[in-house]
């Protein structure tokens, strides 16, 4: 969002080359020499991977140690365990696959830490592309090796990845040669990796440099003659290397990188303009930089022959409107430093797109001291407070100016300065919206109520802050103001509060560093308080009583510039790296303006709850008895006397606290483990170990074990003493079975999938103590599967009297001959030929299955529906956030009516079945599930359409995507569309239905 660098002249050039110069040389003393060419003994730089181009497997862990409350420690003992013949060394060697590395590597981190480690999420983490990621500063120290003609390698213990690549999460073209572990069959600190290494560069040791960050490496290539550099900070080391090399490794203009690729602009296009701008015909060629902060509109260093310069253009793609106005920007730069407001010199404005691709304006360029941190480090006490009056009394200049002189009267609207910036900012947060933030729900309710009364109308900056200035090198002179984008006329008390927003934000917070945790006594910067009482005496004006609203708009009006910055990072337009880290800083920063919002004297729904309840993600309800509805209608009260099986609890809220506690537990599980399993698990799913039982879903099944997240659905009635499940109605499980069906993978992790649920039920009701011990246990143990045989090929199944397997007594065994497909649990398909079963194993007695089976249906439906009606909301989720993202015929698709018609469609049809699903199951446990027959076939006809129409929807809103395996959408779609003949097809159900209708009116 801010310009990092500017302007000026010669003189102040070479003051600040001075200043930088002796910096250098206080760190380096002696040895610091810069130099034009890589004329040194060295021709070859060679880089480790993991610590020296990524953050170490060691820092990854402990980070990901404390998240998961692993003991510190577990994953760097099991990660040296055995030495050369450790499952680590032998996986980076190829010895072992990826399955069977975690699956060594998880028994030893959990021998030492004596708990169960999900090493499964540490290697998804490490792999991940958040993690992966090369430093910048060492990107930039290849480029510039390799500009002064040097090689470079990258020499990488490694493994090999499911897919069959190897990890190697780097650009190839930045090395002459790459040599990986997982290809040679060797690692480091083997000899043979680094002859190998200089072998292939046609180097001697002596002319190769070597960055590692573990001792024993940098021992093994010291050993062959080979210089090292102990790389325990990639700043400390890229300095180290600088000095060995005899050149700098880090761009000469501060705070600039190489173009971000979704950045770039047409440098001939740009060259041709400049020629005739600055009327010069250069021999040399144009350089182009970025700057590498700002988060709204891409700024670059341009170099072209003796002219530095700083362009500043718009974003490409659709934008909020009014915003990224670069063309305001440069007029009320022209206008201040004719003011003599500290402003960058402009050049001139280009509004022609065709350029650059947007409309940008130029400025002179010119070195000086930007100040990051607010807490200005390596400053005496003096100086800090010397810095903080000037950054008060330049903020007070541009407060002072005169708006007719200045030829800005029109330059925004006069008075209701906050009413318009409170509604503008609701605006651009409503138009940006990817979730709701309770916190901005109520500041959006609250600030137009509590308005003050503006005095007096003035320039305001809109983003006045420390780094926003470029300061003199040598005082506490502000050189240049930058970053006028938000700029307008209003009240200048909202500068005033915005700059002090660092006073309450946290030293480490990732946008920018704050003082909250500071001891601004000792370091000698005033309080927000000291600072504000400050501009008033520079102003000459009174205090002012009502600063918490400032504050709160000013922390308000930035969750809703983080929120546009992140939205548009889902479309690749945020100019900066870093912008897609902004979702949960939005709700960070709300919850702080609530927190001005409501101190005394700004207090509003007082009878609000200090915590928030709990809500089901997608919608929440309540309904209350009216007179004349029917029994099963009660209310959400969650009282004991509700805990019964007489009560329909519409929503989580309303369970019994034991059911709610599970609820919850079991939500947070699919947050932490499942969702994140599902690409690995779906990978999985069409890999060619496909028949055979996942490792990573029986290492989900032991921890939801632990957790008590097991055997969930076996209905009371079926198990009143709670012996084998956890004891729900049927109603109770059906909230939880809603849960599961947001992911296909959830049911089978908590031992609650088809067919094994309704086969275990089965063997509760109707199996014999020795059938129980034999087949129930282990299937409640989750170390077995069953299966479910019914659908023939050559017949219509869905009428069971047209099976045509067969089955004779012979000997004391029955004798079993069919062709069976759709196998459910396998759905193989599979020839039975003189199969003999002994006749001890048949459940009931002969003649009896079509019985046990219509009584194994009933609840073995209400799962399918509302695992439907699970899936469905996820569907809907997706759709959501994919609409408030896109942008089709030139407007984002959540404007677009038939997307919000179809939104509106799945929601209703998605509550409607909701409550027919739990009507049904509540039915079933007050009247049993022969008499719950109507609900049970009625809700059988609506979920699995229901939910074909909801997910296909979303694929529709999806477009190709949505039927790609990037998404659970297709998935979903075909188990829906399965579902409408899986249990019975709905021409069946709807027969039955209407037969019971005429029935109960005749």
């Amino acid at each position: 969002m801010c310009l990092r660098q500017l302007l000026q002249s010669s003189q102040l050039q070479r003051a600040w080359r001075a200043a930088f110069l002796k910096h250098v040389q206080g760190r380096h003393p002696g040895a610091w020499r810069w130099t034009h060419s890589g004329g040194g003994p060295y021709r070859a730089v060679i880089f480790d991977m993991g610590g020296v181009l990524l953050p170490s497997p060691g820092r990854v862990a402990a980070e990901w140690e404390v998240q998961n409350h692993i003991p510190s420690g577990t994953i760097v003992k099991a990660l040296i365990s055995g030495g050369e013949n450790g499952p680590w060394m032998k996986f980076m060697r190829a010895e072992i696959t990826t399955e069977d590395f975690l699956q060594e590597f998880g028994r030893l981190c959990s021998e030492i830490s004596k708990t169960s480690v999900p090493v499964d999420s540490f290697f998804s983490l490490l792999t991940s592309e958040r993690v992966a990621k090369q430093f910048p500063v060492m990107t930039e120290a290849i480029t510039q090796i390799r500009a002064k003609g040097l090689q470079t390698a990258v020499l990488s213990n490694n493994f090999y990845l499911p897919n069959g690549k190897s990890f190697l999460p780097l650009d190839r073209k930045q090395f002459d040669v790459v040599v990986e572990s997982c290809l040679e069959g060797v690692c480091k600190p083997d000899p043979r990796m680094y002859k190998l290494c200089l072998e292939r560069l046609g180097r001697q040791p002596s002319e190769s440099i070597f960055l590692d960050d573990l001792g024993p490496n940098l021992k093994a290539a010291a050993g062959l003659g080979i210089h090292t550099i102990k790389v325990d900070d990639p700043e400390t080391a890229v300095k180290e290397l600088e000095t060995l090399l005899g050149f700098p490794l880090r761009m000469a203009v501060p705070n600039t990188r190489p173009v971000r690729k979704t950045m770039e602009i047409p440098k001939d296009a740009l060259e041709k303009y400049l020629k005739d701008l600055l009327g010069i015909q250069p021999t040399g060629p144009l350089e182009l930089l970025q700057f590498d902060h700002g988060q709204s509109n891409p700024t670059y260093y341009v170099k072209l022959a003796n002219h530095q310069l700083v362009l500043r253009k718009k974003p490409p793609g659709t934008l909020l409107p009014s915003a990224h106005a670069v063309e305001r920007e440069f007029r009320i730069m022209k206008a201040l430093g004719n003011a003599g407001v500290p402003v960058p010199k402009v050049l001139d404005l280009c509004e022609d797109s065709s350029v650059v691709g947007t409309p940008f304006y130029l400025m002179e360029y010119c070195p000086g001291l930007i100040y990051k941190d607010p807490s200005l480090p390596g400053l005496e006490p003096s100086q800090r407070r010397a810095i903080y009056t000037a950054m008060n009394r330049v903020l007070c200049k541009i407060h002072s100016v005169d708006l007719k002189a200045a030829g800005l009267e029109d330059y925004g609207k006069h008075g209701d300065y906050l009413a318009r910036q409170v509604q503008t900012w609701i605006k651009q947060y409503r138009a940006s919206e990817t979730s709701t933030i309770p916190a901005m729900e109520r500041l959006i309710e609250w600030l137009p109520l509590h308005l003050p009364r503006q005095q007096r109308t003035t320039v305001v900056h809109g983003d006045f802050r420390l780094d926003n200035l470029l300061f003199h090198p040598e005082t506490a002179e502000v050189l240049a103001v930058l970053d006028w984008e938000l700029s307008t006329l209003g009240d200048p008390l909202a500068d005033v509060a915005y700059n002090c927003l660092a006073h309450y934000l946290p030293s480490g917070f990732p946008i920018q560093p704050g003082l909250s945790d500071c001891d601004l006594t000792e370091l000698g910067i005033p309080t927000a308080e000291d600072y504000f009482r400050m501009y008033c005496l520079h102003m000459g004006i009174p205090p002012i009583e009502n600063w918490n609203f400032y504050m709160a708009f000013s922390f308000f009006r930035i969750a809703a510039i983080l929120q546009g910055v992140y939205k548009r990072s889902l479309t690749g337009q945020a100019s900066s790296a870093t912008a897609k880290q902004t979702e949960k800083l939005t709700e960070f920063m709300s919850n702080l303006a609530w927190d001005f919002a409501i101190k005394e004297g700004f207090q509003i729904f007082k009878e609000m709850p200090a915590t928030k309840p709990l809500m089901r993600s997608h919608h929440t309800w309540s309904l209350l008895r009216t007179p004349g509805t029917r029994s099963y209608v009660t209310s959400t009260d969650s009282s004991p006397a509700h805990a019964s099986k007489g009560a329909l609890i519409f929503s989580p809220e309303g369970l019994p606290h034991r059911v709610r506690e599970l609820y919850q537990k079991l939500k947070e599980f699919m947050e932490r483990h499942v969702y994140p399993a599902e690409p690995e698990l779906q990978r999985h799913q069409v890999s060619a170990e496909r028949w055979t039982p996942s490792p990573l879903v029986e290492d989900l099944k032991e921890k939801a074990k632990a957790e008590g997240l097991w055997n969930l659905f076996l209905p009371l009635e079926t198990d009143p003493k709670k012996k084998y499940g956890a004891g729900l109605t049927n109603m109770e499980y059906a909230h939880l079975c809603e849960v599961m069906g947001t992911s296909p993978y959830a049911p089978e992790i908590f031992n609650c999938s088809a067919p094994d649920t309704g086969n275990m039920e089965l063997l509760v009701r109707y199996g014999t103590e020795e059938q129980k011990a034999r087949w129930l246990i282990p299937l409640l143990e989750g170390k077995a599967r069953s299966c479910f045989a019914m659908t023939e090929p050559q017949v219509a199944s869905s009428d069971a009297t047209n099976i045509e397997s067969s089955i004779r007594e012979e000997d004391g065994f029955y004798v079993i001959n069919g062709h069976k497909w759709w196998i459910t649990g396998g759905h193989g398909e599979v020839l039975f030929e003189q199969v003999r079963v002994p006749k001890e194993n048949i459940i009931l007695g002969p003649g009896r299955g079509f019985e046990i089976a219509q009584g194994r249906l009933g609840p073995g439906r209400i799962h399918h529906c509302m695992r439907l009606i699970g899936c469905s909301e996820r569907a809907l989720a997706l759709v959501k956030a994919r609409v408030k993202s896109r942008v089709a015929f030139g407007k984002p698709l959540v404007e677009q009516g038939t997307v919000l018609a179809d939104i509106a469609l799945s929601r209703v049809e998605i509550e409607q079945a909701r409550l027919l699903v739990l009507k049904a199951a509540h039915v079933m446990d007050v009247v049993g599930n022969k008499a719950a027959a109507l609900d049970i076939a009625m809700i059988k006809m609506v979920a699995p359409s229901m939910a074909s129409r909801v997910i296909d929807r979303a694929i529709q809103a999806f477009g190709a995507a949505g039927l790609s395996s990037n998404y659970p959408l297709a998935q979903f779609f075909a188990g829906a569309r399965a579902l409408r003949f899986a249990d019975g097809p709905d021409e069946v159900h709807r027969a039955a239905v209407a037969k019971m209708e005429l029935k109960h009116h005749s």
